[in-house]
């Protein structure tokens, strides 16, 4: 009997890879990567479960079994499949004219599993492409989330939206989930060694600091030349920002070469040395290659509309709730959008690996500053809006600030729950500040404002 009904299963298993299977198609340098799951895969990975495919494999069709099967495998393989229903609730309250602060708030939610499946797709793709094309998918698509949220806001106009949920993103990473990890990590770990690479930490955060110089530059060259803060209007800080956005291009692709290529021993990932249920560590595609990209095209259409809902109604989610514009893109966007990924990087902290930790949130970190940021400068000189790298006073200051702050805690190579601690009472006062901090934008939305110096010397 048990023979019997594994027959079913194992014919299901190759109708999901194709003929011509990875399975063993693969050799062993190329299923096990010399161990080059990223860090980004790995934290991916513990927010998987197995498919159990026993009551699929019963299905007579080949077809329909094989069709179940593969959704199964897409929206169950995931223990963030709950929030899936989110995904229709949005667009069923956005056709139906529910209340725009209900549409923004399942719209973040179903924004949360479709980010984690992303990274799974893509790395099911690249056990076909091979793991230099696959760290390139990386690359390109860890963030995507944040990505095309900012190319919506983009052409919206919604410039301060753009700035406030990238810089919210990067803050997040450096601050929120690695004060989490270590932290968390550190009580968990109190009587073992905690300690990590510190040569990846470097070359993730020399190229945050030159990120931050590039932040910096526009805002001090502002001042120089007019002196005053409120001058908004196209000058040479916008082609100040457009070269240093280039800069910034050139420098992360010099990275990917750094990583994928010359140094890339300095970023493989441990692998998981116990038989922890809790983490499914695939060293073969589960997915067919046409199957994993229609699915991942799919899905980030889905994501871009998801994206589109967010971006149109955050001012009336900030005007229902009574907070500002600033905090939600700050603070909510990147909590809610960036969730799973969190999580995972807290897994690993609590295992004791935070070589993967630090992978997850200085690698995203630096993803968002140095390719997503400039990016979005470019796509804006390309569509005729002027945008800058001008992000601020107060933005750029508590970048800067945070950047300096990660990087004396991870000097030393070793963690305890300390380092963790100040990391997350910094964004909590970085939060407060952007909490009580009221924008134009929200006085507009009906939102109270402390009246700013400039307006009490006009009255």
């Amino acid at each position: 009997m048990a023979s019997a009904a594994s027959g079913p299963a194992r014919s299901l298993e190759a109708g999901l890879i194709k003929p011509g299977s990875v399975r063993g198609g693969l050799g062993k340098e190329m299923r096990h990567g010399h161990g080059r799951r990223t860090a980004h895969n790995m934290s991916s990975s513990s927010l998987r479960k197995k498919s159990d495919l026993s009551l699929v494999s019963k299905v007579r069709c080949g077809i329909l079994r094989n069709v179940l099967a593969n959704l199964q495998e897409i929206f169950l393989g995931t223990k963030l499949f709950v929030l899936f229903p989110a995904v229709p609730l949005a667009i069923i309250a956005q056709s139906c004219g529910f209340g725009r602060a209900w549409v923004f708030a399942l719209s973040l939610l179903g924004l949360t599993p479709l980010a984690e499946r992303v990274s799974f797709l893509t790395e099911q793709i690249a056990f076909y492409t091979g793991p230099t094309v696959g760290g390139l998918l990386n690359a390109t698509c860890g963030n995507a989330t944040e990505l095309i949220i900012a190319l919506f806001a983009l052409h919206k106009g919604k410039i301060d939206v753009v700035k406030h949920s990238l810089i919210g993103s990067i803050l997040s990473n450096l601050l929120l989930v690695l004060g989490t990890s270590l932290f968390c990590g550190g009580l968990v770990n109190l009587r073992k060694e905690q300690s990590y690479d510190r040569k990846q930490a470097d070359v993730n955060t020399s190229l945050l600091l030159l990120g931050a110089l590039c932040h910096v530059l526009p805002l001090l060259f502002r001042y120089a030349v007019n002196g005053s803060e409120h001058n908004a209007s196209y000058s040479p800080a916008v082609l100040l920002s457009r070269v240093c956005s280039i800069v910034m291009l050139a420098a992360y692709i010099a990275y990917l070469f750094f990583q994928l290529k010359t140094h890339r021993q300095l970023f493989e990932s441990q692998e998981e040395d116990d038989d922890n249920d809790d983490v499914v560590a695939q060293d073969e595609a589960v997915v067919g290659f046409p199957c994993a990209l229609a699915w991942l095209v799919g899905m980030t259409v889905v994501i871009a509309v998801l994206s589109e809902y967010v971006v149109g109604t955050i001012e009336a989610a900030s005007e229902s709730w009574g907070i500002s514009v600033s905090f939600i893109s700050i603070i909510l966007l990147p909590i809610v959008g960036n969730a799973a990924e969190h999580a995972g990087a807290i897994i690993f902290a609590l295992r004791n690996k935070l070589d993967i930790t630090l992978g997850v949130s200085l690698g995203s970190a630096t993803q968002i500053s140095m390719f997503v940021v400039p990016l979005s400068v470019i796509v804006a000189w390309i569509i005729g809006i002027q945008m800058d790298l001008d992000f601020k006073l107060l933005e750029t200051g508590s970048l800067v600030l945070s950047i300096l702050l990660v990087s004396s805690a991870l000097q030393d190579g070793s963690s305890h729950y300390l380092k963790g601690f100040v990391l997350l009472l910094a964004y909590l006062v970085i939060g407060a500040c952007f909490f009580v901090l009221k924008t134009p934008s929200d006085q507009g939305n009906g939102v109270s404002a402390i009246p700013s110096i400039s307006n009490i010397r006009q009255a």
